[in-house]
């Protein structure tokens, strides 16, 4: 580990990667503190630009984007009760009413301090815990791989905001568009419907920016929504030495918390910075105080959603298999550079995962220095009208898909998938499952594919091995786990009715 950790250093500190690093991390976190602007966005609008970068520098760039969202999400939660990321809703709970009693400052330290303790310590949970992961996926087969992508899928599918079916049918449309081009094996077109366009099958980044980048701007302006209002002034930064003291152990329970659900596949850090915030309720003397301004509602969750943020790369390149839909763009970003993330991605690329693991902690370095002495700034900015942001989004979308191929049926094509992400999001459907299958479905199709080929067509195959047997039970006990309290509160239904 020692020997990889001076390797990483000696990627990280060159003059381009540390350049990329301020870079990323700097978009990160002005993309965190602009609401609707968030990193699936950002990462979908900058991945045609990261073909001519060497795989270290776009890797760094767009993983400083990742995780300094999570440092500048919480900026506009504390400060206007308007979280900049999805994962710093529960930051408005206590940051805001801090905020309006004055101790906006101390609010806005205190979260940039647990996210850099849960960064760096993260951090080191990659450093540690990946190359273990990484020998013990060597013994991951087919049918191995195919129950692990399937439990990812299922996973983001019941864990994602809506109905479960939703989820479902959502990760199984992903699937399906993921197959559309040349079936490798036989050179048979499928669902091409004859469009010569669509033989090499649908750029993933055509999807990511459509998804993500058109459908936000629509639904923005279908809010109507032209200014924020910033509704407090920052003064002193300093907490109290009480508020230090009390911050302490839920800092280092949020990481804790953060490390867990990180490195589980369909968790994310949403969930992760709730599950933090409950946790700190529980253990509280005075429970009462929460969501009236307590210290620790604020230090808690941020400290949660920056370690799962950076956790969150180790199965994502030990095993392939991106846990949210950020980490499915950070694999696709790996995939355009024609790197697969796998076990052996260490050793056969250990400048590139070496220099990713010490590009985190100086980033995390770089964002205190960054967002503690521009926080007046970052409040400025949001009074930017959304009228002029939302232009010079629609523009670099459309420039960076036409970049790809030099073709207009691509744009009219991610287009299309901008109006699929906004109905989804009207009718109530997560995108997370749907990019997810796109991902993973032709994986899921190579991986049943050659299980079969192996045990010449045997399906007991996905349950005859120790692990895949594990993966498919835990998958069903997902499901169970779900449908159970659907079941019992339709009985109670029903039992009230026949009284």
């Amino acid at each position: 580990m020692l020997d990889g950790l001076i390797l990483g250093f000696q990627v990280a500190l060159s003059v381009d990667n540390l350049l990329y690093c301020l870079l990323g991390v700097t978009l990160g976190t002005l993309i965190g503190v602009l609401p609707g602007v968030g990193p699936l966005v950002t990462i979908a609008l900058l991945l045609p630009l990261t073909f001519g970068l060497s795989p270290e520098a776009a890797l760094i760039m767009l993983a400083g984007i990742y995780y300094g969202a999570s440092y500048g999400g919480s900026t506009t939660a504390i400060l206007v009760n308007l979280p900049g990321e999805s994962s710093s809703v529960v930051t408005c709970l206590d940051g805001y009413q801090m905020a309006r009693n004055g101790r906006a400052g101390p609010a806005l330290a205190i979260a940039a301090l647990g996210s850099f303790v849960a960064g760096c310590i993260g951090t080191l949970a990659i450093a540690l815990f990946a190359p273990m992961l990484g020998r013990a996926a060597l013994s991951f087969g087919a049918a191995e791989y195919t129950s692990l992508i399937i439990m990812a899928l299922v996973a983001t599918a019941i864990l994602v905001h809506g109905a479960l079916v939703k989820g479902l049918l959502m990760a199984l449309l992903g699937i399906l568009i993921g197959l559309i081009g040349m079936d490798l094996n036989s050179g048979t077109l499928r669902y091409t419907f004859g469009m010569t366009s669509l033989m090499d099958g649908i750029d993933f980044v055509v999807v990511a920016v459509g998804m993500f980048a058109f459908s936000e701007i629509v639904t923005q302006l279908w809010n109507a929504r032209s200014e924020i209002p910033v509704a407090t002034k920052v003064a002193s930064l300093m907490p109290s030495r009480a508020e230090l003291k009390a911050s302490a152990m839920p800092i280092m329970r949020g990481t804790g918390v953060g490390m867990f659900f990180g490195i589980l596949p369909g968790i994310g850090t949403t969930i992760s910075s709730f599950a933090s915030y409950m946790l700190e309720q529980r253990v509280a003397k005075d429970p009462s105080r929460f969501g009236k301004g307590a210290i620790e509602g604020v230090a808690g969750p941020e400290s949660a959603n920056n370690a799962a943020a950076q956790v969150s790369f180790i199965p994502t390149l030990t095993l392939g298999v991106p846990g949210s839909a950020t980490m499915a763009l950070m694999l696709g970003a790996l995939m355009l550079q024609g790197i697969t993330p796998g076990p052996n991605m260490i050793t056969e690329r250990p400048a590139l995962f070496w220099g990713l693991v010490a590009s985190m902690w100086i980033g995390n370095v770089l964002l205190v220095v960054l967002n503690l002495p521009l926080i007046r700034v970052w409040v400025a900015l949001l009074k930017v009208p959304y009228a002029w942001l939302y232009p010079i989004i629609l523009s670099l979308a459309c420039f960076g898909i036409y970049s790809l191929s030099n073709s207009s049926f691509d744009v009219l094509l991610g287009a299309l998938f901008g109006l699929f992400g906004y109905l989804a999001i009207k009718i109530d459907c997560s995108p997370a499952p749907f990019i997810l299958g796109l991902v993973l479905g032709p994986m899921l199709e190579e991986n049943v594919r050659r299980a079969l080929l192996i045990s010449h067509g045997d399906a007991s195959t996905f349950v005859s091995s120790p692990i895949s047997a594990t993966f498919l039970g835990a998958t069903l006990l997902l499901l169970v786990l779900m449908i159970l309290p659907a079941i019992r509160k339709r009985h109670q239904k029903l039992d009230l009715e026949l009284e």
